[in-house]
């Protein structure tokens, strides 16, 4: 959840400086490894919404995809059809957001669209994020795309997130959007690398300013997975899981709650 995690970090992050323009440059992000006698699951943090400046989707990402014969995301988003389609970061796109099941998180919908906006100055987009791009390749090859949840469940699970902050003034708006792009500028480089332990300082601001949020969207979910994780190594195959980075950095990480259920995971890249 890369909204909730830079809503935890505003306060601390300094303004951007403009976004240059770059060559795609190659990137390495991370991927662990869960397997068994019969099973392999492999383990990748995403980004959900990227400049599409960086060659990620090669090397090892590509090889372990590609071995697999099944792509497992945190939730299938519904696709509009693509001939009217919006782009992710789109005014329009923004509007179309199903608002109704947010009603009792109003801070969760006001600060997403702040993100939205923030990334769009960026040339950020979900088109270009790693979930988006690995289910149009699974589906370009006819591979099965699952979700570890569904999406009822991540909108009912946002409606349970603690309600609005008052309302800023237009200048400490400005300042939030210019903290955001900051953030999702330094998350996105430290994804690039590999480096998830950069989500690690987000994720404890969380815990301690918003316990029943990081609770809710880190904590148990996080649970929850590898649960899921641990019982799918009993049915042999190959499986390819891509969540959001920030779920695998940290105390409370996928990787973590494995070791609570005596299930080994190791880091491949």
């Amino acid at each position: 959840m890369i909204t909730a995690l830079i809503a935890a970090a505003i306060a601390a992050s300094p303004a951007p400086a403009p976004a240059a323009e770059a060559p795609l440059h190659e990137a390495r992000p991370a991927i662990w490894v869960v397997n068994d006698q019969d099973t392999i699951i492999y383990l990748f943090g995403t980004f959900h919404a990227l400049d599409g400046k960086s060659a990620w989707f090669n090397e090892q990402v590509k090889t372990t995809f590609g071995a697999s014969s099944e792509l497992v995301l945190e939730t299938l988003v519904p696709q509009a059809p693509k001939a009217i389609a919006a782009p992710a970061f789109s005014p329009r796109a923004m509007r179309a957001q199903p608002v109704g099941p947010f009603a009792g998180s109003a801070s969760f919908l006001s600060t997403s669209k702040a993100v939205m906006s923030a990334g769009r100055s960026q040339g950020m987009s979900t088109s270009h994020g790693a979930d988006a791009v690995l289910r149009e390749a699974a589906e370009e090859l006819g591979k099965p795309v699952v979700g570890l949840e569904t999406f009822e469940f991540q909108l009912g699970m946002f409606s349970r997130l603690p309600g609005a902050p008052p309302p800023k003034d237009a200048a400490a708006a400005a300042r939030d959007r210019a903290a955001m792009a900051a953030v999702l500028n330094h998350l996105q480089a430290a994804w690039n690398r590999g480096d998830i332990e950069s989500f690690t300082p987000m994720l404890n601001q969380m815990r301690t300013g918003s316990p029943q949020s990081y609770k809710l969207l880190f904590n148990d979910r996080n649970g929850r997975w590898a649960q899921w994780i641990a019982h799918r190594l009993q049915q042999p195959g190959v499986v390819f899981v891509a969540v959001g980075a920030g779920h695998l950095a940290g105390a409370d990480s996928v990787q973590n709650k494995l070791a609570l259920l005596h299930v080994r995971s190791q880091r491949i890249n």
